[in-house]
């Protein structure tokens, strides 16, 4: 294959989707012809900033390569570490171009408006003056690990939620409930859920002394930034009800710490756990895909880690993603919506007036059962893992990487991890040499981040 004058060649395509174009395929093949060094730097909360190093080629010949590269690593960058302000040094001429992407007229607008609204700043790429590389700051933080007293743990989803009864570190009661967040316009639905799940969890337990939240979205102070689970809320509802719902929710159980974090740092939080290991990226399959990361040294780093939006190919027809309007972007390659795209393709109908959880039950029984058609899809999804793994070791030097959620639950996440690890072997040696592949047992697949999330708030029984 070949992108704007860069040829490359992959052994092992999806075999439902024979056009994926891995990003890391091309990086690799780019890469060896560019020599002009670039620093990517990205702006966020607290005077933080994180900075990314590469290189372009900056030729005329491979100008339209440059572009692509640099904006799909820019892209990358800010689902990852997050941002207000983008400076890159080194390309002058091709960060106007991506400054013309990400404004409110370009076709990165929804990046323009959602990091605007997160850090509430005013979104803007700028070129670095020459000789002035920015400089880093993080500032990561430990998470989590608390296991005295009575507690509630809560994993809010996009098709069901969990919650978990946990008594001094171990679980004395766990539930799933189906429910449609992402359908409801009425917040007060979402608070009903929420506080219902609360409420039972504490009844089975003496008292409750804190509870542990872990929500898809991007939470500071226990308020909700921004979250998918609320994308039909109208604006004016998320800033009164939706901001403050589990605060809301929290106090009608009691008086009692609370902390909410984001779904993919409480996954790699249960990653950590189980393992008791460190330098993990999680990575949990659901309704989209959910990812955090916990350092060498156990803690969190305060990035986004939505890679969900993060780019994974670059087939120029990939399928689009319906929030943020861009193709081939991780949550149409590691949740539920990739099992069900690839369901016709396998050459399985699925009723239309089935929830899209029911859907992917409806795949999962078929591959319990052993139906070639269903082991294909989670082959070709294990193939697109395979090959985005690397991608990721890029920008994060992980060691270990746990899957969960419900993608992964049964038989078709044994498929997804041994494609996953097969192709890493062929293709990315020097990564699958480092990089170790974990499934949690099956019952922590499913209700392990609701357990985990009852270990956040710190308490004094």
């Amino acid at each position: 294959m070949n992108i704007g004058g860069v040829s490359f060649t992959i052994k092992n395509k999806p075999e439902l989707d024979p056009g994926f174009i891995p990003f890391e395929g091309f990086i690799r093949a780019y890469l060896t012809k560019a020599e002009k060094p670039v620093h990517i730097a990205l702006s966020r909360n607290d005077a933080l900033q994180s900075v990314y190093g590469t290189r372009v080629c900056g030729t005329d010949d491979l100008k339209e390569a440059d572009l692509l590269y640099l904006e799909r690593v820019v892209k990358f960058l800010l689902w990852q570490k997050g941002g207000y302000r983008i400076i890159i040094h080194g390309a002058p001429d091709i960060t106007a171009s991506i400054a013309s992407m990400y404004s409110n007229t370009g076709n990165r607008d929804f990046d323009f408006y959602f990091m605007s609204k997160v850090y509430e700043a005013p979104f803007t790429v700028e070129t670095c003056g020459a000789g002035k590389i920015p400089r880093e700051k993080e500032d990561p933080q430990r998470i989590g690990r608390h296991l005295n007293g009575c507690r509630i743990g809560f994993d809010a989803g996009g098709s069901d939620r969990k919650v978990s009864a946990v008594i001094d570190g171990e679980p004395v009661y766990s539930e799933e409930v189906i429910w449609f967040p992402k359908e409801n316009a009425d917040p007060d639905y979402h608070y009903q859920g929420i506080l219902a799940a609360f409420r039972t969890a504490a009844s089975k337990m003496p008292r409750v002394d804190g509870i542990g939240v872990s929500s898809a979205g991007i939470y500071v102070g226990n308020r909700t930034m921004a979250a998918s689970l609320f994308i039909k809320v109208p604006e004016r509802e998320f800033e009164s009800k939706v901001k403050d719902i589990y605060i809301r929710a929290a106090a009608e159980i009691g008086d009692i710490p609370l902390v909410v974090a984001n779904d993919g740092d409480v996954t790699a939080l249960a990653g950590a756990m189980s393992l008791n290991e460190t330098n993990i990226l999680g990575i949990a399959m659901g309704t989209s895909e959910a990812a955090g990361f916990v350092d060498k040294d156990g803690n969190i780093t305060g990035w986004l880690n939505e890679l969900a939006f993060a780019p994974v190919d670059l087939q120029e027809d990939a399928l689009v993603d319906e929030w943020s309007k861009d193709r081939g972007v991780g949550c149409k390659y590691f949740s539920q919506d990739a099992v069900i795209k690839l369901a016709p393709v396998a050459g399985i109908t699925l009723d239309d007036n089935l929830s899209l959880a029911d859907k992917l039950k409806a795949v999962q029984q078929l591959m319990e059962s052993g139906d070639s058609r269903a082991a294909a899809i989670y082959r070709s999804i294990g193939c697109y893992l395979g090959h985005t793994l690397p991608l990721y070791y890029r920008f994060y030097g992980m060691e270990h990487v746990l899957l969960m959620g419900r993608v992964t639950s049964g038989k078709g996440g044994t498929i997804i991890v041994d494609e996953a690890r097969r192709i890493m072997e062929e293709e990315y040696p020097d990564v699958a040499r480092v990089v170790n592949v974990e499934l949690p047992n099956e019952k922590s697949r499913r209700v392990g981040q609701s357990i985990a999330a009852a270990s956040l708030p710190e308490i004094i029984v």
